[in-house]
């Protein structure tokens, strides 16, 4: 008998050694910090808290900390300056304490000393929904019902307030440790440093009562494909919930569609299979009945405001922002590059599409919606393949896809990216999940079959419409002039441009009468990762793309997104680089264009002479792409031009910014995914 035991025991623990260890229950403690420019960012995650504090020094300082809970935060706004000021981070901790109710906040405790010459007056504290928060700082006033008012004790000064609907609310507070505090009775309240000429020593509570998320544990995250880019890692880990994905932070601490969709798609090699799954399943948890795809959502106390406002009730079920049309036309592509383009999808795309989503429906039910909207948007311009089929914006809506501010699409109505690109990739990639048996087909079973053709239409007579042609002696006067405007030196840009003949590009966008709009733009990287241009096609779009700026996009410092050089003096002010989708860099776009690269490269019925430009292009992107590494996880940077070169500038620290950048973007990190091509590295 004991013979028997001790075997049976020793197997049992063999067998347990053997077994791959279960993914952690909860998530380790994450911490880490960003710089840029006069901005300090820092992260922390543990269990129910999770935090983004910064710091913002120079001459319009402020802090404030946003919390992923609620897409809520709490900021403190101080007056401007006449002389810089710094702030320097010592320590955050983890913080839990109870509102008056005895109910939980969760947040972060900080210290923190700020150098400044001139005592520091405070102009508002703010508490509530980050959207609230963003507005403003593009100086919009808070709404009514939202002001907190601060009470002293001692040194410390603490606003707090229960949210509108009295759920747990906000509560943020500033402790003088080292130096002065004075005013109240009517006097703003103003911090002085100490008389031995030291900074103020400073310390800061923030806490939100919204519903925690859920983190994920590293492993239960990233697969064994994914980068070691420390910085990538970090801000992905901070922006990856069991719910959703958040889109970025601060400014954008929730769910977007687009962005969610873009990112599952890039990441794909560095996810793990079930946060791919948890990643899909939040967009299909928020598609209308419909079938569209919800762009952004207003949660929290922001959803309570929007109820009030519209008399929708007094509750804060969650509102969905439905006016994009391009995250309509990406689930399909991203469906199938998971459930038949990778393995894990593969093996898993049954129990997927089976899974019980919070509607009690499934996911293959939601993808079915989703399907049949998009086939609905592609039949007019099959039958007639004129622009006014195309798929423009929204009546009234002056944004509907990634470029979502109002300029960005140049006054266009018709985008390039949606109607020359996603839209075919999305017929192509329901033919292929239909043909695979993995969504059921229409009562008449043809839904495949009428997928594939709507595909070839749209793939044909689709794309020649944006095309713009310009002489090559018209495009060298705009290229000069362009360039001395910006005092940009136009050598380069110049002599890239052919001696004669005619330059081509795909125009941004159209305007509501099929007109293009000639915008020098990088949405051609969407097609180079979802589409397969013919070897003519490429060509042109890399020869346009990867020209010195202003003749195309490329500058010393990245890729720009737009480049109105061949548009008008009109178009020229209001995509300039001081505009958030005019010729600035964003960090996604570059990545979705070497992701692209990569897979025509997987080609082999490329010509030598395309597969050779293709090399030259990624190479040259790559260059821009380490130059600027150590902004590789935000949003977007600018430029300047100093001494005959190009110098990065943080997005939003300028005077004429049109908003400013986040330190950490979601689709920002998916560098984790695309490694750098083996011969190109140094």
């Amino acid at each position: 008998m004991f013979v028997r035991r001790f075997f049976s025991v020793a197997l049992a623990g063999l067998l347990a050694a053997m077994a791959p260890s279960p993914r952690p229950a909860v998530a380790e403690p994450l911490q880490f910090r960003i710089s840029e420019g006069d901005v300090e960012n820092a992260f922390y995650q543990d269990g129910p808290v999770a935090a983004h504090l910064l710091l913002s020094s120079g001459l319009k300082p402020r802090v404030l900390a946003a919390f992923p809970a609620g897409n809520s935060g709490v900021g403190i706004w101080f007056e401007p300056v006449a002389t810089p000021v710094q702030w320097h981070l010592q320590s955050v901790q983890p913080l839990e304490a109870k509102d008056a109710q005895g109910r939980a906040l969760h947040g972060i405790e900080a210290e923190a000393t700020l150098a400044t010459s001139s005592p520091l007056r405070i102009r508002d504290a703010v508490l509530g929904s980050v959207r609230v928060l963003r507005d403003y700082q593009l100086d919009h006033p808070y709404p009514p019902g939202t002001a907190a008012h601060a009470r002293r004790e001692g040194n410390t000064l603490t606003w707090s307030r229960t949210r509108l609907d009295g759920a747990p609310g906000y509560e943020i507070a500033l402790s003088v440790e080292d130096g002065s505090l004075a005013g109240g009775n009517g006097k703003p309240w103003t911090l002085t440093r100490p008389t031995d000429g030291k900074p103020l020593r400073l310390r800061l509570r923030a806490l939100t009562g919204e519903k925690p998320l859920t983190p994920f544990a590293a492993d239960a995250l990233f697969s064994s494909n994914a980068g070691s880019d420390e910085r990538g890692r970090n801000a992905l880990r901070f922006l990856s919930y069991e719910e959703k994905f958040l889109a970025g932070s601060w400014r954008f601490d929730t769910y977007f569609g687009r962005d969610t969709l873009m990112s599952l798609r890039l990441l794909l090699p560095a996810l793990q299979p079930l946060a791919v799954e948890d990643g899909l399943a939040a967009v299909l948890n928020r598609l209308s009945p419909d079938g569209q795809v919800a762009h952004e959502e207003d949660i929290g106390e922001f959803a309570v405001l929007r109820h009030r406002k519209e008399g929708t009730g007094a509750g804060d079920a969650p509102i969905y922002d439905y006016k994009m049309i391009d995250s309509d036309v990406m689930l399909a592509p991203v469906a199938a590059a998971y459930l038949l383009d990778s393995s894990d999808g593969r093996a898993r795309a049954k129990a997927f599409l089976a899974r019980k989503l919070d509607s009690g429906k499934t996911a293959g039910a939601a993808l079915a919606r989703n399907f049949a909207l998009v086939l609905a948007h592609a039949r007019p311009f099959a039958r007639d393949p004129s622009a006014t089929n195309l798929v423009a914006l929204k009546p009234g809506e002056k944004v509907g896809e990634w470029r979502d501010s109002e300029i960005g699409l140049a006054g266009g109505r018709i985008p390039y990216d949606v109607n020359a690109i996603l839209m075919p990739a999305a017929l192509e990639a329901i033919a292929r999940l239909r043909k695979a048996g993995l969504t059921p087909p229409d009562s008449t079973g043809n839904e495949a079959a009428s997928a594939d053709k709507l595909a070839a239409v749209w793939s044909r007579r689709a794309p020649p419409l944006f095309l713009v042609k310009l002489p090559v002696a018209v495009a060298r006067a705009d290229v000069a002039g362009y360039a001395r405007a910006q005092g940009i030196d136009p050598a380069a840009a110049l002599a890239s441009l052919p001696a004669s003949g005619e330059i081509t590009f795909n125009a941004l966008s159209l305007d509501a009468q099929g007109k293009p709009i000639p915008v020098l733009n990088s949405d051609d990287g969407f097609a180079l990762l979802f589409g397969r241009p013919d070897a003519a096609q490429l060509d042109a779009a890399l020869a346009a793309i990867f020209r010195p700026f202003p003749a195309g996009l490329m500058t010393g410092v990245g890729m720009v997104v737009a480049d109105a050089v061949y548009a008008g003096a009109d178009l020229q002010k209001i995509l300039g680089r001081n505009a958030y989708h005019g010729a600035v860099v964003w960090s996604w776009q570059q990545a979705l264009m070497t992701a692209g690269l990569a897979r025509q490269l997987e080609r082999s019925d490329l010509p030598e002479p395309t597969r050779a430009a293709l090399k030259k292009a990624q190479m040259e992107l790559w260059r821009v792409i380490r130059a600027t590494k150590k902004m590789s996880t935000s949003e977007l940077w600018s430029w300047t031009y100093v001494d005959g070169r190009y110098v990065m500038s943080p997005f939003g620290q300028r005077k004429n910014d049109a908003d400013e950048s986040n330190a950490a973007q979601l689709w920002s990190t998916v560098y984790l995914a695309i490694p750098e091509p083996t011969d190109e590295m140094h």
